[in-house]
């Protein structure tokens, strides 16, 4: 096709929660495919990635899909490398062990659609608050539900990304909602996730949004945002068994800092033990236990204790590829 535009999406160096960036390409002849997508460079100095006086930073393409507001557009998702061709330190991507693709990750993304004038969520009033939690959660009708047309916008964008978007719903706090995705392997399971949260914040530029996915934006009784990760292994899927997930629950409760670590900034102001969490210096697993660390779902035990597990604790400004890397480490480490 002629004059195709790629859209060169990839993550920066600032700490501890990075950013998106991109910048777009545009190729002659380009087939759609991976393949054809080259290697480009960024000014890394501008990103917190490199220094001035060596500022080159590769991105190497490892992703793609149609971009559906752009035509002959395409978005690539990328990998940050260094000039040697060596993965940058800030590449989490790179860490994930899961070749093979038999971890199969299923991303709950929570976040708050904000109002750039006031900068408050949608729904809540300059100088006050709306009505206490209770009534937003999967409502209907303009008292409780703020910000529908946006969200139904982006999940439209998302399956004409052909992302395996697999649902919405508006969360508990007025003005939070959710989107889910799923993917067979860590990798392809971040892609997903970030690709989704790119066309997310760009679709906020026409609306006078923007998305905020601080764990705990709004202070005091309302509830935090995390980005809960349900994940499994071919022994979970075909094994199982209440001594495997015992087995793995537990090996997940001696490695509660390394998990910290890595899910999330601020993540203690929503890890409290109130409002459907555990206090981020406790651990805990149960069935169908939503104040639990790990979540057992009443579907793995029906079936048999076959099936997944549901950590809770990730934030909602984790990156994908760090929470899927530490997982798939720590379950195997149970084996």
């Amino acid at each position: 096709m002629d004059k195709a535009k790629l859209e060169y999406i990839w993550l920066d160096g600032y700490q501890p929660t990075q950013n998106m960036r991109s910048k777009t390409l545009v190729k002659n002849d380009f087939s759609g495919e991976l393949e054809d997508c080259p290697v480009w460079c960024f000014d890394g100095s501008s990103t917190r990635q490199a220094e001035g006086g060596d500022s080159d930073c590769l991105l190497q393409p490892v992703a793609i899909f149609p971009d559906p507001q752009r035509f002959n557009g395409f978005l690539v998702m990328c990998e940050v490398m260094n000039a040697d061709g060596t993965p940058h330190a800030s590449n989490g991507r790179a860490t994930i062990d899961d070749d093979d693709e038999d971890f199969w990750f299923g991303f709950e993304q929570e976040y708050f659609i904000m109002d750039v004038e006031t900068t408050l969520p949608v729904g809540f009033p300059v100088g006050g608050y709306p009505g206490p939690q209770g009534l937003y959660y999967c409502s209907v009708g303009g008292r409780n539900t703020h910000g529908r047309a946006f969200v139904e916008e982006h999940a439209d964008l998302c399956l004409d990304a052909g992302i395996n978007f697999e649902g919405i719903n508006q969360e508990v706090a007025c003005g939070q909602w959710e989107f889910q995705v799923f993917a067979k392997g860590a990798k392809r399971a971040g892609d997903e996730l970030w690709v989704a949260r790119y066309l997310l914040d760009r679709l906020t530029e026409s609306y006078g949004y923007y998305i905020e996915y601080h764990p705990k934006p709004v202070k005091g009784d309302w509830n935090g945002s995390g980005m809960h990760a349900n994940f499994s292994d071919g022994r979970m899927r075909d094994e199982g068994g209440e001594e495997l997930f015992n087995k793995i629950c537990e090996e997940f409760g001696k490695n509660v800092k390394k998990h910290m670590d890595v899910y999330g900034a601020h993540n203690e102001l929503r890890l409290t033990g109130l409002h459907e969490t555990q206090s981020i210096d406790q651990f805990s697993y149960g069935v169908s236990d939503r104040g639990a660390s790990i979540r057992v779902p009443i579907s793995t035990v029906d079936d048999g204790w076959v099936g997944r597990l549901e950590d809770r604790r990730p934030a909602s400004n984790g990156d994908p590829y760090k929470i899927g890397s530490v997982i798939i480490s720590t379950t195997k480490a149970a084996y």
